[in-house]
């Protein structure tokens, strides 16, 4: 199990949602799109996966990769040592996410973060997060304009400096700098001893981080999701991710 087709399986974790008057988990299409894409089959997965014992845990020997995607909602500043209430939480992702980061850190399973995910990655490993980057007057804006067009708020605004000799500059073949987008408040304020510093913006804020002892656990702050198809850096991302899975797939086999 777990190749369909010869194409790896990815698990994508959900976010919880209002719709209408009912809670609901959703995925936005642009990251299944993303998956499809570069050879991979989407499979989301349910908050529910963590309501019963094993279930996770059962679910993951099927799977040869986990997609943490962006989201609205903050990590619950508890998490990493902060008071106070975050406004714009999803506990229950909060939970999944991190169950799914620690198995498949024991499985040595291929990970990739995006925005909230990246931010998980550090988290779960002990590293924190600027709560609200602005208020830090550190950094140059890196929220979205949510008034403008979505062709706009996920247009390129600044460059992102790989890290030379870093798994991030080795799969795109340069360490090159290039120009991204930008849709986050938070951002990290410590990466973590297990986390290498792979990327930064001109500003100093690391944009993307990986997992030390680990094949592939690579993260980005960054969307790459967003027209994949259409962007050379995105594309060698997820390209390397779904090759990754395939290779964790072929290894897995008894």
């Amino acid at each position: 199990m777990g190749i369909i087709f010869d194409k790896p399986l990815i698990g994508v974790v959900m976010c919880q949602n209002h719709i209408g008057s009912h809670l609901g988990q959703t995925v936005h299409n642009k990251y299944l799109d993303a998956i499809v894409l570069a050879g991979g089959v989407p499979l989301p997965l349910p908050h529910q996966l963590m309501h019963a014992p094993y279930l996770l845990e059962n679910s993951m020997t099927l799977l040869d990769g986990i997609l943490l995607t962006g989201s609205p909602s903050n990590i619950e500043p508890w998490h990493y040592g902060e008071e106070g209430k975050e406004e714009h939480a999803d506990p229950a992702r909060d939970r999944l996410a991190f169950g799914l980061i620690t198995h498949a850190i024991g499985k040595k399973m291929p990970i990739l973060g995006i925005c909230r995910g990246l931010q998980e990655l550090v988290v779960a490993n002990g590293g924190s997060l600027h709560r609200q980057l602005h208020m830090t007057h550190q950094f140059q804006e890196h929220r979205e304009d949510d008034a403008l067009p979505l062709e706009q708020q996920y247009a390129p605004v600044h460059e992102v400096q790989p890290e030379a000799e870093g798994l991030l500059s080795k799969l795109l073949g340069s360490a090159q700098s290039f120009a991204v987008n930008s849709l986050h408040g938070q951002g990290i304020r410590e990466p973590g001893p297990q986390l290498r510093i792979e990327a930064r913006a001109p500003d100093g804020l690391i944009e993307a981080v990986s997992l030390r002892q680990h094949p592939f656990a690579l993260a980005v702050q960054w969307h790459p999701e967003w027209h994949s198809d259409q962007d050379p850096v995105s594309q060698r991302l997820f390209a390397a991710f779904i090759h990754a899975a395939v290779c964790y797939h072929k290894e897995k086999q008894p």
